[in-house]
């Protein structure tokens, strides 16, 4: 006669569910391209919703509608984690997605990571931050860094310009690096030893920061960082898909579909993408 079995199980060592990613519009892709090369074998299901980009401009409550909406198609999609690949949503958003998914699945930010890196790391430094009206002026970094008591000085400024200027695909040039060089001129990021690219379409334009500073400081992409911490909320959980012999086929989905944007995500995502129109509203 077999034994009976324990009065509760270990966490399930695989799992082939998908990792749902969303953001604003396409500047996620930055961290999706980062989750696929950490990660090849996980699945990732991507939503873009470009009828409402850019969301730094918009109102929290805006935001926690549109995020709450995108999470519905991810839970339909059967999404294990949802990872919110947007500093905006990550600010605005976080704790309501967080509530409203419940035990359904997982919820990341992008911003908790790069604030335990920053913590770790730069602790009795001057840092600056980049990012849309809506992270900047939410002061979520802020909090998050003066809750850790580790005498980290943030100089934070609002960069609007640059959000749809990448989206629009202007990333090398005279135009993009004027703009660049304008808002990394500013007063308020003076005497900085690093610079916190809190927006996730920046790491398009890191090169073009890299060549300001000249090397002089430390600019951190936050897409590495956050792949790293979906990849341990993984493995803590049980949640890591198993080993496949081909690539998985991953899904692209956006709110509003224009050639340019199917133009621009080989650049994002570093690869050909075929996207998906789905009206969120219909």
């Amino acid at each position: 006669m077999s034994a009976p079995a324990p009065a509760s199980a270990a966490p399930a060592l695989h799992d082939a569910r998908p990792i749902g990613v969303f953001d604003s519009g396409i500047g996620g892709l930055t961290v999706a391209r980062a989750v696929n090369q950490l990660l090849p074998q996980e699945r990732l299901v991507y939503f873009g919703d470009t009828a409402h980009l850019p969301y730094g401009d918009k109102s929290t409550a805006a935001i926690q509608a549109y995020s709450v909406k995108i999470c519905d198609v991810l839970l339909r999609q059967h999404c294990k984690v949802i990872l919110i690949a947007c500093n905006s949503a990550s600010a605005a958003a976080y704790e309501l997605v967080r509530e409203y998914v419940g035990s359904k699945a997982q919820v990341l930010n992008v911003i908790d990571p790069i604030v335990r890196h920053i913590g770790q790391h730069y602790a009795g430094r001057e840092v600056g931050l980049i990012g849309t009206k809506q992270t900047v002026g939410s002061n979520v970094y802020r909090k998050k860094l003066d809750a850790l008591d580790r005498d980290i000085r943030l100089h934070a400024l609002a960069t609007p310009l640059l959000a749809p200027m990448v989206e629009e695909g202007f990333v090398r040039g005279a135009v993009s690096q004027s703009v660049i060089n304008t808002y990394l001129s500013d007063p308020a990021l003076t005497d900085i030893e690093a610079l916190v690219l809190a927006c996730t379409h920046y790491p398009l334009i890191r090169e073009q920061i890299e060549e300001y500073y000249r090397g002089q400081i430390d600019v951190l992409d936050p897409s590495a960082i956050v792949a790293e911490a979906l990849r341990e909320l993984l493995q803590a959980h049980g949640l890591a898909a198993p080993a496949a012999v081909r690539p998985p086929q991953h899904h692209f989905y956006v709110s509003d579909f224009t050639p340019s944007f199917a133009e621009s995500t080989r650049l994002f995502f570093g690869q050909e993408v075929n996207l998906e129109h789905y009206p969120l509203w219909e």
